[in-house]
This record gives C-alpha cells, sequence and structure tokens, in this order.
C-alpha cells in the first residue's frame, strides 16, 4: 500500500514538473495568409463557351506546391518567415486559371464534370518563385508554365511556354504577394489567349 502511495506521488511530481516545463517553451506566431488570383464570386460564372477543352493532370514545381512561399537566392532556397498562402500555391493556381477561362470561347472541363471535350490541355508549372538577384534587396516573382494542347485523338495541336518575371515593389510580403499576383494573371492571360487561337 505504501508502496504504490509513493508511486502515485512520484507520478504526481512528474506531471508537475513535466507541465512547468511546457508553460515554459515559447509559443509559435501565428503565419499571415495570402492568396493570389481572383477572390471567387459568391455565384460562380455560367461556362458558355463552345469549345470545350479538358483540363488534365499537370506537375507544378515540387518546392513551391504547397502553402508555403517559396524564394530563391543564388543556389539557396528559403520560405518566407510566418506567411502562407491560404491554400497550397497548386490549388490556387488552378483555381486562377479556371477563373480565367470563365469569360473565353473556350470552356475548360475538369476532371468529374460533364461535357465531351474536343482537345485536351496539360498545364505544368515549372517555377513559380520569388528570385532575389545579386545586389537587388526585393525580389522578382518568375512564374513559368508549359502548355501542351492536344485533340480528342490524341493528336497533338502545339506546345508553348510562357514566362512572366514581375519585380516586387519592395522586400515585403505584402508587395511580394502582389507580384505573385501580377505574374500569375500574366501568364494566365497568355496562356488563354494562346488556347483561342488554337482551338477556335
Amino acid at each position: 500500500m505504501i508502496r504504490r502511495i509513493l508511486a502515485l506521488a512520484v507520478v504526481g511530481v512528474c506531471a508537475l514538473a513535466l507541465s512547468g516545463c511546457i508553460s515554459l517553451l515559447p509559443k509559435s506566431k501565428v503565419s499571415q495568409m495570402y492568396r493570389f488570383g481572383p477572390t471567387p464570386a459568391a455565384a460562380p460564372a455560367a461556362q458558355t463557351g463552345n469549345v470545350a477543352v479538358f483540363r488534365t493532370n499537370g506537375d507544378f514545381q515540387e518546392e513551391a506546391a504547397d502553402d508555403r512561399i517559396l524564394t530563391v537566392s543564388g543556389g539557396k532556397a528559403a520560405y518566407v518567415a510566418e506567411a502562407r498562402w491560404v491554400a497550397p500555391a497548386q490549388v490556387l493556381f488552378d483555381q486562377a486559371v479556371a477563373n480565367a477561362f470563365d469569360a473565353s470561347p473556350v470552356r475548360l472541363i475538369a476532371r468529374g464534370q460533364q461535357g465531351r471535350a474536343a482537345y485536351a490541355l496539360r498545364l505544368d508549372v515549372r517555377t513559380f518563385e520569388a528570385s532575389y538577384d545579386a545586389g537587388k534587396d526585393a525580389p522578382t516573382i518568375v512564374v513559368h508554365i508549359h502548355a501542351a494542347l492536344t485533340k480528342a485523338d490524341q493528336s497533338g495541336v502545339g506546345e508553348q511556354d510562357f514566362e512572366a518575371r514581375v519585380p516586387a515593389s519592395d522586400n515585403r510580403v505584402g508587395a511580394i504577394v502582389a507580384a505573385f499576383d501580377a505574374a500569375s494573371k500574366d501568364v494566365i492571360g497568355k496562356l488563354v489567349a494562346w488556347t483561342e487561337t488554337k482551338a477556335t
């Protein structure tokens, strides 16, 4: 009985000591959340395009695909501290592409959506990063994509690379995010125009 009481006492002292240690640990700072691309509308716009294009799965730069904001300086890569995208960058980019095609005569069809597509479009996002050039305080945002358009019978229609380089106005997160937004819109605008030319 005495041994049991002593054992419980030891457990209690250990628990109290551990709780004291936990309270001494520094609290992690909350990350600020950012987004790029248009804000989703309350009601999705009706897709009225007369040419249907199926959006196939493509690759996204692995280091930049999640919700962290990637920076590159020389041969070193890092993520912006205490700042994240509201969703993985790959998801936000896909949403921006879909929204851009809403106003196009080309109707983009994603996997699971109804519709018979005459074409298939594959997008590979090869670069999506903030690049710090030597001697410059603020980064240049680089967004580079490769697009491949094929017919339903899998015959090739065309392939094209699109790139945008937008210097951030300042080395602040807000300015960097604004430059990501501008670069993404530039690249996606070129993509939509190219797809319309090839498919209509």
